[in-house]
């Protein structure tokens, strides 16, 4: 099967989850010999090519095909005509925000290269020039909504009668695209939608531009389905879909009451909500996530299948890493310091274990819009000497700060999933994760609490710190609990999604 992949980052341009999930799916899905034609919103950096062949267009080495043909230096690209899909009135990819615009596409617009170790994937970048999909957390002042404790989950809901514009996208000021693209410096491309409305940039111009630059690319190639990730692909994808005629798959890595809580950014929303029901088949990480799907956004249950994330294990036990200090017991929180991740109820919870294992030190490593003000938690509970803030990390450090952890915390308040629990098993770490999470369903060799009760967040970090045999038990089970949790796995459902389809579209062509 050839797929034609619309995703909005890629190793090593990731800001957390969305990115990795990609590499594993596109990963497996080749070593399973489907095609992969992966499209990016962004050509790779020559500071970050060290890892990447370019075949095309400057000079092509016959490791893949030349891209579509591009319009000339003078052309422009617009918007296809008016059709329905779906129950779904669009009249362009530009209609999807309500407009209809231009974009010059410039000579050698389309650059294609293959990654080592991707046998059929053949990645594609569109020259667009991106910032993270939400307001990137700058650590000089800058931050989103102070908020206090979100409400409870299930109350409120977005009105999909309220006019387009309110809480307006691109309200805050606008970060620097190259800063937020390359996912380095302070924030290191971490991000958070806090109060709904606290995206960065113009992400709805971003999106339609995307959505018109891969139309006009892709309209050479030859595919069978089209699978694109997230909101911010999704116009893109039903565009493509309109002038293809071949079948969208729509996959759901959040949603906007995941990042936003009860303070949904109203656009955001309308954009999500026209993908699902745009898509013959709508994935969720999660029976969470299609419960929220269901309930938030009216799909229908029979239209969602749930494919859970996997992880590559590695083969051997990972080697210890150094320690902070050889008596310290490192209990560590490793995501976005957002609102969506729990940060101040690990806080919490951190000064109640420490009455109790005064040796305890806690490692809040990420970055976001809560950055701030959970230093300043931490020193007005007088624990500021025993939590250390990292800052964001990736590859290597993210490996050698697990190897250092004695316990790892996922607190989150609303996760469609969460990968990086499975990443701390496979450190051989003990892992304490939210019941809200995606994850909970599928591991279930870990300690599990809701997260506001920092109470019996704080026991159980006490019971994995002070009893080494639970600690033990935690590792060895989770250990072997890892091996049904691959992305062969999930992109084997994933093709069977792709088949379902492929199968519905052939049904509405017959009509």
């Amino acid at each position: 099967m050839r797929i034609l992949m619309l995703g909005w980052e890629f190793p090593p341009f990731i800001a957390g989850g969305l990115g990795t999930a990609c590499y594993g799916l596109t990963k497996a899905l080749d070593r399973l010999g489907h095609e992969v034609i992966f499209v990016l919103p962004r050509p790779v950096e020559q500071a970050h090519t060290s890892h990447i062949q370019v075949v095309s267009p400057a000079g092509s080495t016959g490791a893949a095909s030349a891209p579509a043909a591009a319009p000339s230096d003078a052309e422009t690209v617009e918007g296809v005509s008016t059709v329905t899909s779906n129950g779904l009135t669009v009249a362009s990819a530009g209609a999807v925000f309500g407009e209809r615009s231009r974009v010059r596409a410039p000579i050698g617009w389309s650059q294609a290269y293959r990654v080592p170790d991707f046998e059929h994937a053949v990645f594609r970048a569109v020259p667009a020039t991106f910032s993270s999909p939400y307001r990137v957390f700058t650590g000089a002042g800058e931050s989103g909504a102070a908020g206090g404790l979100p409400s409870s989950p299930g109350a409120g809901e977005a009105n999909p009668s309220r006019p387009q514009g309110t809480a307006g996208v691109g309200d805050s000021k606008a970060t620097d695209p190259s800063y937020a693209a390359a996912g380095v410096g302070g924030s290191g491309g971490e991000v958070s939608s806090a109060a709904g409305h606290g995206y960065g940039h113009d992400m709805m111009g971003d999106a339609d531009r995307y959505s018109r630059l891969v139309v006009a690319m892709c309209r050479g190639e030859r595919f069978d389905v089209i699978h694109a990730h997230d909101w911010m692909t999704f116009p893109a994808g039903l565009a493509l879909a309109q002038v293809s005629g071949k079948p969208l798959v729509a996959h759901v890595h959040s949603t906007e009451f995941d990042r936003s809580g009860e303070h949904p950014n109203q656009r955001i929303y309308d954009l999500e909500r026209r993908g699902m029901h745009g898509a013959l088949r709508t994935i969720a990480v999660s029976n969470l996530t299609r419960s929220i799907c269901m309930k938030r956004y009216g799909l229908s249950a029979d239209r969602i299948d749930v494919v859970w994330n996997g992880i590559d294990s590695p083969a051997g036990t990972p080697p210890a890493g150094a320690r902070i200090n050889p008596k310290d017991r490192i209990v560590l929180f490793l995501g976005r310091i957002t609102m969506q991740k729990g940060p101040e109820y690990f806080i919490a919870a951190a000064k109640r274990v420490l009455e109790k294992v005064p040796e305890a030190k806690f490692v809040v490593a990420g970055s976001g819009d809560m950055y701030e003000r959970m230093v300043e938690q931490a020193a007005q509970l007088g624990i500021g000497h025993k939590v250390l803030f990292t800052g964001f990390l990736r590859g290597p450090q993210v490996d050698r700060i697990f190897r250092m952890a004695d316990c790892y915390v996922m607190p989150s308040v609303s996760e469609p999933f969460g990968i990086a629990p499975l990443e701390a098993m496979r450190n051989d770490v003990p892992v304490i994760i939210s019941k809200q999470s995606g994850v909970s369903e599928v591991v279930t060799h870990a300690l599990k609490v809701d997260f506001w009760d920092i109470d019996d967040m704080a026991n159980k970090i006490v019971a994995v710190l002070r009893y080494p045999p639970l600690g033990q038990t935690l590792r060895e089970h989770g250990s072997f609990e890892l091996r049904k949790l691959t992305w062969e796995g999930a992109a084997e459902k994933c093709v069977q999604t792709y088949g379902a389809a492929i199968g519905a579209q052939a049904r509405r062509a017959k009509g």
